[in-house]
């Protein structure tokens, strides 16, 4: 018995001590702040931008990127950093942002024939798509995996606000079906890319 209450004092102290010992420790101990947005940025050539007839489809962009390419020379193309975020797309030159995209109204996007290209539309409201179009060393695929992630994100953020009414109903807001149709063709763009590189295709000459 005599043993066995020494051992408790013995450790009832030693906890005391090491929490006594805990308060002479600096209470300035600063702690990493967690990033509430994770920003993946893409050294690219930008090609431009032009209207397309439709929000989706392979055909519309890649009629965009072969009109691009073949009315311009690479040395119109201008160095750009393409700054990919949960919700934003952003088209930025020496910190100066040229175009700003929020990812709720991207509804299509993809690699087009040529594994460097590589394009998205845009919603612009009033029935009006704007497709831009970039040119991506040494292939289009993280920028492509980076706008897919982002989409994905926005998509999953959406269905976590959505209220329970709606998601008993079914009906969903504009911005969700945006997200679902990117989802899609996403997934189309980056298999496409895949079965490219595995058929190893000369790469294709720079215009010059």
């Amino acid at each position: 018995m005599t043993e066995r209450k020494n051992a408790k004092a013995m450790a009832g102290g030693s906890l005391q001590d090491r929490m006594q010992a805990g308060l002479d420790l600096p209470l300035q101990a600063e702690f990493p702040t967690p990033k509430t947005e994770l920003v993946q940025k893409f050294q690219v050539l930008y090609l431009g931008m032009m209207p397309v007839a439709r929000p989706i489809g392979m055909d519309i962009l890649n009629g965009a990127i072969d009109s691009l390419i073949g009315s311009s020379n690479r040395e119109d193309w201008t160095p750009v950093a393409l700054n990919v975020a949960d919700a934003t797309v952003t088209i930025s030159k020496d910190k100066e942002v040229l175009v700003e995209c929020r990812v709720r109204f991207l509804s299509f996007m993809g690699v087009g024939r040529d594994v460097h290209s590589f394009a998205f539309i845009m919603d612009a409201g009033g029935h009006r798509f704007d497709c831009h179009v970039f040119w991506c060393e040494p292939n289009a695929g993280s920028v492509s995996e980076a706008v897919q992630a982002a989409c994905m994100l926005r998509y999953q953020k959406c269905l976590v606000a959505r209220p329970p009414s709606q998601k008993a109903c079914g009906s969903s807001p504009p911005g969700d079906s945006v997200s679902r149709r990117v989802s899609t063709s996403v997934k189309r763009g980056v298999l496409s890319l895949i079965d490219t590189l595995k058929q190893k295709r000369p790469v294709t000459e720079l215009p010059q």
